[in-house]
């Protein structure tokens, strides 16, 4: 069995000689070579040119026998594709060139035209699809509407959804013209990356907890389940928000195919909560990785002993890995996961 093989496997909820291993965000920061290229190009550069992003893709694949590479991207090429640019700030982070604070400014949002805004993505996934062929897979991503919204309604990323709230509140039309407007081009432009090669994709709600518990269901799990309905029926469609142990009653409602759990979460309570309809991943805590080899391999045998001979589980962090993480800390772990073996 193969590496792609074993992931479609586990995304079907079938049994498998181990779970497979991605990393969410597993490109980039804590790798030296990435650093290197960063010395070179913008982080834009990066994404916006297919070469680049490709390189930048597989960095971690060269170091690691990961089951599946995430493509080097952003969430944010979707609100720079409708007309609102994204840049990083001079004290870190990421902000939007402008805030969205009118009506006038939504309208002027441009969702035509997605597939061909962003085929610089589908040019990196076609070329990652020829490179990886049948031995790995490839997993696509795309931003929820709610987070989206989040950071371009807001001065201060998506850590402040204010502004969204009041919208929502006050101004219910409006909120749900935008957040149609960003489901019809998430929708978009995750077809786009399955017509590109990819074997899966995510839905990041990465500002779930900024939305109000009592509206979580319309807010947010509305618009990606009405995404999920726009796509293949066969495509494995994964769902990260945070808190998920808190929504997991609403995020059984979101269409996914697969939930992925955050560190904060009770994952082996998750798995028999969600039953047979959904795969789990997850979800060792990301800041382990920036400690001793040693400790990683305890609590990610501690997580294999948990999960390990589940049926349609996915090993992987509660959330993207860190600058900080160690590269000898990567390699104990997706050594402990591919040499783990279940009685």
């Amino acid at each position: 069995m193969n590496r792609r093989e074993r992931f479609l496997l586990a995304c079907q909820r079938k049994s498998v000689d181990r779970p497979p291993i991605w990393v969410m965000r597993q490109a980039g920061r804590y790798l030296p070579e990435y650093r290197k290229l960063k010395e070179t190009y913008r982080f834009q550069d990066l994404v916006q040119t297919p070469d680049l992003a490709v390189e930048v893709t597989l960095q971690p694949l060269k170091r690691y026998p990961l089951d599946a590479a995430i493509t080097f991207s952003d969430i944010l090429v979707i609100p720079e594709a409708l007309g609102q640019p994204y840049h990083f700030a001079d004290q870190g982070g990421i902000s939007m060139d402008f805030v969205l604070e009118t009506e006038e400014q939504i309208q002027q949002l441009e969702g035509e035209g997605i597939s061909e805004k962003l085929s610089y993505v589908a040019e990196a996934q076609k070329l990652l699809r020829r490179e990886l062929g049948d031995e790995c897979a490839l997993l696509g991503f795309c931003g929820s509407p709610w987070t989206l919204a989040s950071y371009m309604t807001s001065a201060h990323g998506m850590g402040n959804s204010t502004r969204l709230i009041e919208m929502a509140e006050s101004r219910p039309e409006l909120f749900s013209k935008l957040m149609q407007l960003l489901s019809e081009a998430c929708a978009d432009y995750l077809n786009l990356q399955a017509q590109s090669g990819v074997d899966a994709v995510q839905l990041f709600d990465s500002a779930a907890t900024t939305c109000p518990l009592n509206h979580y269901d319309q807010w947010s799990v509305r618009w990606m389940k009405e995404i999920r309905e726009q796509l293949p029926a066969h495509l494995p469609v994964i769902v990260y928000a945070r808190e998920t142990g808190k929504r997991i009653d609403i995020l059984k409602e979101s269409a996914a195919d697969i939930i992925s759990v955050d560190e904060g979460s009770d994952l082996p309570q998750i798995y028999d909560e969600v039953g047979e309809q959904f795969g789990v991943q997850g979800n060792l805590r990301p800041e382990v990785m920036s400690e001793a080899p040693e400790t990683v391999v305890k609590e990610a045998e501690q997580l294999l002993m948990q999960m390990g001979d589940k049926p349609g589980y996915l090993f992987n962090l509660g959330h993207g890995i860190k600058p900080d993480a160690r590269p000898e800390s990567m390699q104990a772990l997706v050594e402990t996961v591919t040499q783990w073996k279940h009685d």
